[in-house]
């Protein structure tokens, strides 16, 4: 799966970063058409999460998560055939449905596969995902110094090759014993005992909305510093990508040493007492950037994007670990579906926070920061309750690799 993901992430990191520009320049879109279009999408792509946790605890994972990926290509392809806004509109919607469901499957696979090691697992496969998106980031900036339609419709049909590799390195892979069924013989039988159902569950609800809140790292990256930035009359602008380049080399050298800080569910939650430092540094270090001269404001930039670093490689190890903990064996796709929901959910309410954020001014960062810090604290008391007496909460399985 590691290998998986680093396919993957080098496809989407083709993609990613011209997308936009993709359907303005090649598509001929305005720029109210790809607003939509990225939101409208982006909003139907929720679905997936919640919709692939069911698939989960019902259907072989490797075939589904082989299916989905040749969803996400035939998606990407045809990009590619038209320019009808309608049909951009439903194809793109389509792969944003199948790239949700295929995390959760992802997701669920490394927590069978790995057991007792998921975390560490689920850090190496962080490390290598960023290296991914590193690579494809670089290969799509030399592909944009070219500056024709020829390049973009390459990196979109690389991004369309990286998931048929996906799905053909996932069939290879072995199918992990399931909780949710019993094993007689060589064959599984369903449980005659119905499965919980998260939506039901009132405190795996609660987690799922504080951890929403935890996910709002990502729109400090991709929103927050850039536009902050841009918008400072004292630093100049390209500082923003120096400080993305910071975040990968970051997560990259240090995910896999901090995973060793949360191995159980409660060391997991003990680490959201440095992630609430973290996040309160980050907002802080973010107002104060804006009250000195040049280099001060580059320095304390870099500090900021430092700490918030540390926040995602926290918060990283913390939301695997205590999303799988708090949920019951025989339901484990559905419930991680239902978290699935926290980083989609996000992802619409993450730049309108962070916006706000620079709107107020100094004291918004800090109020921003603040906030998270204490959420981090309602979801250390929130949990404290629900997790498993033992150190682990899956056993570990062995699944070949052939």
């Amino acid at each position: 799966m590691l290998a998986i993901a680093l396919v993957d992430r080098i496809g989407s990191g083709l993609w990613a970063s011209v997308s936009v520009l993709y359907f303005t320049y090649v598509s001929g879109l305005s720029l109210a058409e790809v607003g939509t279009l990225v939101a409208v999408s982006g909003a139907i792509g929720i679905g997936g999460a919640p919709l692939g946790g069911r698939l989960a605890d019902r259907l072989p994972l490797t075939r589904v998560l082989a299916a989905l990926q040749l969803v996400r290509a035939v998606a990407s392809f045809t990009l590619l055939t038209t320019d009808n806004y309608a049909l951009l509109l439903a194809v793109s919607a389509v792969g944003a449905l199948g790239d949700r469901a295929a995390n959760v499957f992802t997701k669920l696979y490394a927590t069978r596969i790995a057991g007792p090691d998921r975390v560490r697992y689920q850090a190496f496969n962080r490390t290598v995902a960023n290296a991914g998106w590193a690579l494809g980031g670089l290969a799509a900036a030399a592909a944009l110094a070219l500056d024709t339609t020829t390049a973009y419709r390459w990196l979109l049909a690389g991004d369309a090759l990286s998931f048929i590799a996906a799905a053909l390195l996932t069939l290879r892979c072995g199918e992990p014993p399931s909780p949710s069924r019993v094993v007689a013989g060589s064959k599984a039988e369903p449980r005659t005992a119905k499965p919980a159902n998260p939506w039901r569950d009132r405190t795996y609800l609660a987690y799922v909305a504080t951890d929403t809140v935890l996910f709002l790292d990502d729109a400090v990256f991709k929103v927050g510093l850039p536009l902050w930035i841009a918008h400072s009359d004292q630093v100049p602008h390209g500082l923003a990508p120096l400080l993305m380049v910071l975040n990968n080399v970051m997560v990259v050298a240090l995910q896999v040493p901090l995973a060793r800080f949360g191995t159980t569910s409660e060391a997991a939650r003990r680490l959201l007492v440095p992630l609430s430092a973290a996040f309160a540094l980050g907002g802080i270090t973010m107002a104060l950037s804006a009250t000195g001269g040049t280099l001060t404001a580059i320095l304390l930039l870099t500090a900021a994007a430092a700490a918030f670093t540390v926040a995602e490689m926290l918060h990283a190890t913390i939301s695997w670990e205590l999303s799988v903990a708090l949920a019951p064996d025989t339901a484990q796709g559905a419930y991680l579906g239902v978290h699935g929901l926290a980083q989609s959910a996000q992802r619409s309410v993450g730049p309108l926070a962070v916006t706000t954020a620079i709107a107020t001014g100094p004291f918004g960062w800090t109020a921003f920061g603040t906030a998270i810090a204490l959420t981090c604290a309602i979801q250390h008391r929130l949990v404290r309750d629900r997790l498993p007496r033992t150190a682990l909460s899956v056993v570990p399985v062995t699944v070949s690799e052939h």
